[in-house]
């Protein structure tokens, strides 16, 4: 049976024949190929300059001048830093000084490339000084601090951008977290509060909506969360979850008052659980496992009941725990086992955390609010390129008996 034939990329420009072998000629080594492969990108990159400094001045090379007597004068030379190493390039000039350069822009030195490995490398958690020893084992160039902290300094822009941009008019459902961050303030370090918003949308896609850094969590502060989410085109949002912030359900309700509110289970089994020595715990767990699977509330208040008779004499803070959280518990036993699953906990929220503190652990502290910002918004970048990759199938099996309950209120799918 015949091969198949690779298929071939279309988007991929076609090399003149033989010049791949002409180039592959002389290359054995790692090392050889790296010079072949840094020679060719100099050679292509001055060649596209060439071409450009001929469409300005609109005539090809060895002809004459423009009616205003402007010409080719020579070369300036040029050092950019790209994300393969340095090259010093041959920049073209014109007489009259018009020339503007796109491929390579007057005052840049680093190509698109560099900036890129560099940001990548600080949401990773490298700090400046190990920033600074990789690039230059890597380019062979010195770096200095200054030029690490300006490429991360212009993410400030992007952050701003994707904090202030509009989001969608209804979230089937957005978890409400805070983490926390050492902030260096008035010559102190601080535990800082850092607001997050983790939205789903109807195909089961997740958004952070934004992050926010205050000095303590509050109802207060959320309210203001919940009234710039609203600012920004959230019209309704179908359920919140919450980690049972004493004031947030007031909060939330005045400003989207048809939300569904679910206390999250887990903080509700870790709260208890304090209380339960290690011998116990799997038991106790395991009788409180029966409060949020019960396929009733009836069910679930005779599993509660349960608990107080077999645990109350010993553990007579856990039924409390869960009697006050009552009315944002049994929402959820409103739906199958399936959906539950996603909408009595905030399960999301603590994996996207878990994903922060990796590069924090690193840190120790951080100078400032921005400083903060930065690191974070790169790592929330970087997990929602994966977030659009790869939806979540657990929030699929929800949608239909979600549509069922909220009715119109359920967004359509585009």
């Amino acid at each position: 049976m015949a091969r198949r034939k690779k298929a071939v990329d279309p988007t991929l420009p076609v090399l003149p024949e033989g010049l791949i072998e002409q180039l592959a000629a002389g290359v054995k080594t790692p090392a050889d190929f790296q010079q072949v492969y840094r020679a060719f990108q100099k050679m292509l990159t001055e060649k596209v300059l060439q071409a450009e400094l001929t469409h300005h001045l609109g005539y090809p090379e060895g002809e004459g001048r423009t009616p205003e007597g402007n010409a080719r004068n020579g070369t300036t030379p040029k050092r950019i830093t790209t994300d393969t190493g340095t090259l010093d390039l041959a920049i073209p000039r014109d007489r009259h000084s018009t020339f503007a350069p796109q491929f390579v822009p007057k005052g840049v030195r680093r190509l698109p490339g560099f900036d890129e490995t560099v940001l990548a490398l600080y949401a990773r958690g490298l700090t400046t000084r190990e920033l600074q020893g990789y690039l230059e084992e890597r380019y062979q160039v010195p770096v200095s601090p200054d030029l690490i902290s300006t490429v991360t300094s212009e993410v400030m822009e992007e952050v701003t951008a994707w904090q202030r941009r509009p989001l969608d008019p209804v979230y089937i459902a957005v978890v409400f977290d805070a983490l926390r961050v050492k902030i260096r303030g008035e010559g102190v370090v601080q535990n800082k509060a850092v607001y997050l918003a983790l939205g789903v949308l109807p195909d089961g896609t997740k958004e952070v909506l934004g992050l926010w850094i205050a000095q303590t969590e509050g109802a207060a502060f959320w309210h203001r969360v919940f009234s710039e989410l609203q600012s920004r085109g959230v019209q309704d949002i179908l359920v919140a979850m919450i980690d049972g912030l004493a004031g947030l359900p007031e909060a939330l309700h005045t400003v989207f008052p048809q939300t569904t509110i679910h206390q999250c289970v887990v903080h509700l089994v870790r709260q208890s659980l304090q209380f339960v020595g290690w011998k116990e715990r799997k038991l106790v767990a395991a009788d409180l496992r029966q409060i949020y699977t019960a396929p009733s509330e009836a069910a679930a208040q005779a599993a509660l009941a349960h608990v107080r008779a077999t645990w109350g004499g010993r553990f007579p803070q856990i039924a409390p725990i869960w009697e006050r959280a009552w009315d944002r518990l049994t929402p959820s036993l409103l739906y199958p086992l399936d959906a539950r699953r996603v909408l009595y906990t905030t399960n999301a929220i603590e994996s996207l955390n878990s994903y922060l503190r990796k590069p924090l652990r690193t840190r120790g502290h951080f100078p400032n609010d921005e400083a903060a910002t930065k690191l974070l918004y790169l790592v929330l970048r970087t997990i929602g390129k994966k977030w659009q990759q790869r939806p979540a199938r657990e929030w699929q099996r929800a949608v239909p008996h979600l549509q069922l309950l909220f009715g119109d209120r359920f967004p359509l799918a585009v």
